[in-house]
């Protein structure tokens, strides 16, 4: 099992991946390594959770949960947000891979609190160099599981374990063969929402220290309408799912707000996709009742000059 160590938010949005790749028509994003990467027994765990209305005390390993009888949640508040961002971030890599591994250049993608992310195993670009950062116990189970499913670890790919309440993230990088002088790509998604802005921050601050002036940084972000009383129904469903769970969303924040602490650090917008633009981009036309939510945003950063 998953350390407390790895979210539970984080294992239902491994299950929104595989999900989404295993029974969604017109996908948004085809993660087919997924299901496998995760594991039979996780994947029961999470749709029995949703089945179960998000109370964890009703997992039983003797039953299954029923596709049909989760699949308004799961539509509804676990997709979106997942699908969306992932597809996001590929845009945003393929575009910087074509213009800074051409001719077989390196470039190094970083990757906060990777998780179950199967990135690495379908990459095919032999010039991208894949960091992993995420918790020891994390990459711990992630180890395992890719040793029972028999996958050779490709030679491109690096693991940097990360206790953030003792482990230095700029010297762990380093020490793991971080090169600041090659063009880096990180994200960092589904990590604002439980933080406060300057906490955040900090992590803005290491990546931009640690990387040059052709690097880029992706992320997303919950405005200032998600804890209002104006917030959106499903803003607020959502909101009450992740604090039953023990992971509250802390706070939203405004463009301004994220825009002055990237320019902080020698930062700036480059791309932004409001909630209107998701949903044009990846939810329009769609016959299923998947849209974006109303409160999710995207950003691309750069480094200014």
């Amino acid at each position: 099992m998953i350390d407390e160590q790895e979210s539970i938010t984080a294992k239902l949005c491994s299950f929104a991946r595989a999900f989404h790749s295993n029974y969604g028509e017109n996908k948004i994003y085809d993660d087919y390594l997924a299901f496998d990467l995760m594991g039979k027994k996780q994947y029961e765990e999470m749709g029995q959770l949703i089945q179960n209305g998000f109370n964890r005390k009703l997992f039983d390993e003797k039953k299954w949960f029923n596709h049909k009888y989760i699949q308004e949640s799961v539509y509804n508040y676990m997709l979106p947000i997942p699908l969306s961002r992932i597809s996001f971030a590929c845009n945003e890599l393929s575009a910087f891979a074509k213009k800074h591994s051409a001719g077989g250049k390196k470039i190094q993608y970083v990757i906060c609190g990777a998780g179950m992310d199967s990135f690495a195993f379908r990459n095919t670009n032999e010039n991208i160099h894949v960091f992993e950062i995420d918790h020891p116990d994390t990459q711990k189970y992630k180890k395992e599981r890719i040793k029972e499913l028999d996958w050779m670890l490709p030679r491109n790919l690096t693991f940097v374990p990360v206790d953030f309440t003792k482990d230095s993230l700029k010297e762990k990088l380093i020490k793991s063969g971080f090169d600041s002088s090659v063009p880096t790509f990180t994200a960092i998604l589904g990590v604002s929402y439980y933080l406060e802005l300057k906490v955040f921050e900090e992590t803005l601050k290491i990546i931009s220290e640690l990387t040059d002036t052709e690097s880029r940084i992706i992320f997303d972000f919950p405005d200032e309408t998600t804890l209002s009383a104006e917030a959106a129904a499903r803003v607020k469903k959502l909101a009450q799912i992740t604090a039953n769970l023990g992971e509250p969303m802390v706070k939203g924040f405004s463009l301004k707000e994220i825009s002055e602490a990237l320019e902080r650090h020698s930062l700036r917008i480059g791309n932004h996709e409001s909630p209107d633009d998701i949903q044009r981009k990846y939810f329009a036309g769609r016959k299923d009742s998947l849209r974006a939510y109303e409160n999710v945003h995207f950003i691309r950063a750069e480094k200014i000059g």
